[in-house]
């Protein structure tokens, strides 16, 4: 199978420097070479263009960079929609998670129906009307889904269609802004808390989960957080978050994904290098990456 990497290196969307570094981080925690060894069709399609952070004022305080951002996301989801066309897996690495709108908006305009398992300590479901912060990397499954934050998707067409929020599951989750939640729970979306997986287990959590992407869909595309984990697992990340999954737990979550053969987009975003110890996050993040596309302890 050809699988082609294709690198965001942004941080326009968050409120902490560093993020941008995270595709030069997973590349250098050895990517190319597990997926080699896979026997995959590797294809390093390079970065995305995006402008500094130090050459930009941000124009608004309710979603900063957001003329920039769009900029990225439009040229992601042209790039995501030639790799489809060509027969190819795309797996995106971030860079902030403002790129999902690029991501998901190219696999739709192929793919037409796709449902989406967001795992993420975040919901990222503010609009520029419920945010706190500003950060539009807080933003982009509300914009996904067509709930709100349609200012992240000027370059939208109706060749790539909103998201059915019932065909969204976000796993994970811990940290969730109050009127965030209120938007959640009108959405139709569900949700599996971080508390959900302790009761459940990760097994059940996950099935559960699948069964909701993929039921009238044509598969489903996978939003990685490297914050969904535990920060003194994996301490280089965007916004860590103390209380979250054990790097055995993501595993077993890539796992189920890879038996499920639903799978048909990948993106996984918020590696800090500048947080990181000894690049541990990064090596994390190729693991969890080849776990999800088929890579398992023995083949039978």
């Amino acid at each position: 199978m050809k699988l082609d990497i294709i690198g965001v290196p942004i941080d326009l969307g968050a409120n902490r420097r560093g993020v941008d570094m995270g595709p030069s981080a997973i590349r250098y925690a050895g990517l190319r070479r597990e997926l080699l060894n896979m026997g995959f069709d590797y294809r390093d399609r390079g970065n995305i263009p995006v402008d500094v952070i130090e050459f930009e004022e941000p124009l608004s305080t309710r979603a900063r960079h957001l003329d920039q951002i769009n900029v990225v996301n439009e040229t992601l989801a042209k790039q995501v929609n030639l790799s489809l066309l060509d027969g190819a897996f795309p797996v995106v690495l971030g860079g902030d998670h403002s790129i999902a709108v690029g991501t998901v908006f190219g696999v739709q305009s192929v793919l037409k129906n796709v449902g989406i398992l967001w795992i993420d300590a975040h919901t990222d479901f503010n609009t520029l009307e419920t945010t706190i912060t500003g950060n539009v990397h807080g933003m982009p499954l509300a914009a996904l889904t067509g709930v709100g934050a349609q200012e992240m998707a000027p370059f939208r067409t109706e060749d790539m269609p909103f998201v059915n929020p019932e065909k969204v599951v976000i796993i994970g989750a811990r940290d969730i802004d109050p009127k965030e939640a209120d938007l959640i729970k009108k959405s139709g979306i569900t949700i599996f808390t971080i508390t959900d997986i302790d009761m459940y287990g990760m097994r059940s959590v996950m099935e559960m989960a699948l069964d909701i992407v993929t039921k009238d869909t044509v598969g489903y595309h996978v939003s990685f957080d490297m914050d969904v984990l535990n920060p003194t697992e994996a301490p280089g990340v965007g916004t860590p978050i103390y209380g979250g999954l054990t790097y055995r737990e993501a595993k077993l979550a890539a796992e189920i994904i890879s038996s499920n053969n639903g799978i048909r987009s990948l993106e996984l975003v918020e590696v800090n290098p500048t947080l990181d110890t000894r690049n541990q996050t990064a090596e994390m993040a190729v693991s969890l990456i080849c776990s999800m596309v088929g890579k398992k302890i023995i083949y039978l």
